[in-house]
């Protein structure tokens, strides 16, 4: 690990918070100012509660106390096979804490053989990507054909509400943030178009891991910053699932016609902050936060899940856009707080653009790009 990253982490961790509240307020009072599902009218008794079964049941396992043990590991390599994400993290920082602690040959080796390590990973993740656009599309028509056009109606307000939402957010919020860094979010946004795109077909951040880190590399962030902030940012930094779980929870209280209190909603956003920690996964993991969230209001019916599972999809895609356009920005931020920012070389990269070459470019996580 290398020397100053605890508080590299420590910046990235404040910023994270920070960010992130102001993505749970937003989702707030945007359905709060426009209502969203009022009049909605939904008969909790007339939906299919198997549905939602396997969600709700993770949820209501998910206690406070349970979500701080489930963060550590039975074995070393269980949290890499049950796809534990804040698992990994904590073995990661503690594997970097002990490398940094070996002798320099033998800590020298051991980063190189990580590094190499590294690459066979992201090889694998390039040749799943390439496919999975197809059974994203595939999950869409599936929907379509269950649900139907006009059951979708209604729910089309909330799709509607939480796409422009998170629009707002990007513009203003992130926006902001990187007109303070020096740079244009609209150029930022072009710049990583193509890791959008894939975004877009596999409704998953985590798909463009590899080319998001080397693409920060190339707009000048520094090496160490990248390697830490973006994983970290993929647990702590989730500002589009963080929209969604306010947004969402507020359109089923109106939906099912449950008056919230201010107190509860302001537990809502407090426990939000919680659950929303480690939702960065496979896709369809926010609406497994979402049910956890809705478990600690129980004036608020959890069946009334089951009229989001038909669009959770459309929802996931979102999610998973803001959250990557997020993670980007927070990097960059992270970097010019350290003093760790090249703005020469930022804004000659925005300016020339994203080429093909850069999707096939191998940089190996802890180097700079050439």
């Amino acid at each position: 690990m290398p020397a100053g990253s605890a508080e590299v982490g420590l910046k990235a961790i404040l910023y994270f918070e920070v960010v992130s509240t102001f993505a749970l307020a937003m989702g707030l009072i945007v359905a709060k100012v426009f209502q969203t599902g009022s009049g909605f009218n939904i008969d909790v008794s007339q939906l299919d509660a198997k549905a939602i079964s396997g969600f709700t049941q993770k949820a209501q396992s998910d206690s406070v106390i349970a979500h701080f043990m489930a963060i550590i590991p039975d074995t070393f390599v269980g949290a890499f096979a049950q796809g534990e994400l804040l698992q990994v993290l904590l073995l990661a920082v503690l594997t970097g804490f002990a490398i940094n602690a070996l002798p320099e040959p033998a800590r020298i080796a051991v980063s190189h053989a990580v590094d190499r390590l590294s690459e066979i990973f992201f090889g694998i993740v390039k040749i799943v990507v390439r496919a999975a656009p197809v059974g994203a599309f595939g999950a869409m028509a599936f929907t379509i054909g269950a649900y139907g056009i006009g059951s979708l109606l209604k729910l089309g307000e909330l799709v509607a509400t939480f796409y422009l939402t998170s629009i707002a957010f990007v513009l203003i919020v992130l926006g902001t943030i990187a007109r303070f860094c020096g740079f244009s979010i609209l150029r930022f946004v072009a710049y990583i178009r193509e890791e959008l795109l894939i975004v877009l077909g596999t409704s998953s951040s985590e798909s463009v891991l590899p080319q998001i880190m080397r693409k920060l590399q190339r707009l000048g962030c520094a090496p160490q910053v990248v390697g830490l902030t973006v994983p970290l940012g993929y647990s702590f930094n989730l500002d589009g699932t963080n929209i969604y779980m306010t947004l969402a929870t507020m359109f089923l209280a109106y939906a099912t016609n449950t008056h919230l209190t201010l107190g509860q909603e302001l537990t809502i956003l407090l426990v939000a902050m919680l659950t929303s920690k480690g939702a960065s996964g496979v896709t369809g993991a926010g609406f497994v936060t979402l049910a956890a969230t809705l478990s600690v209001i129980p004036d608020i019916p959890i069946q009334a899940l089951a009229v989001l599972v038909g669009i959770d999809k459309f929802m996931s895609e979102c999610r998973a856009l803001t959250n990557l356009i997020g993670n980007g920005v927070a990097c960059v931020a992270v970097s010019k707080w350290e003093g760790e920012l090249d703005h020469a070389r930022l804004q000659a990269e925005l300016a020339r653009g994203p080429t093909a070459h850069d999707l096939d470019d191998v940089v190996p996580v802890g180097k700079p790009a050439e």
